[in-house]
């Protein structure tokens, strides 16, 4: 099954993070199957390849609690309604 979750990456107590589209059995910092977004928790800076997403989301990837949080406070769950309705 292919998760989308968060790779941690940078210096201890400044971490940030890579949302990656991934095999679920695979390790948090393994390699991934393709990068699809960014997070910053001490910015609160999110950067999202929102296409890459909702083509992942709609492929069956199941995010995370933490990604899916993220992928609801950009809207991104009301194009993947739309993109299947249409």
């Amino acid at each position: 099954m292919i998760r989308l979750r968060l790779k941690r990456y940078g210096k201890k107590r400044e971490a940030s993070y890579r949302i990656v589209a991934i095999n679920s059995l695979a390790r948090r910092d393994g390699r991934p199957l393709e990068e699809l977004g960014f997070y910053n928790p001490r910015t609160d800076e999110v950067k999202l390849d929102v296409p890459g997403i909702v083509k992942r989301l709609q492929q069956g990837a199941q995010p995370t609690d933490t990604v899916r949080r993220i992928l609801q406070k950009a809207n991104v769950f009301e194009q993947v309604s739309a993109k299947a309705a249409s």
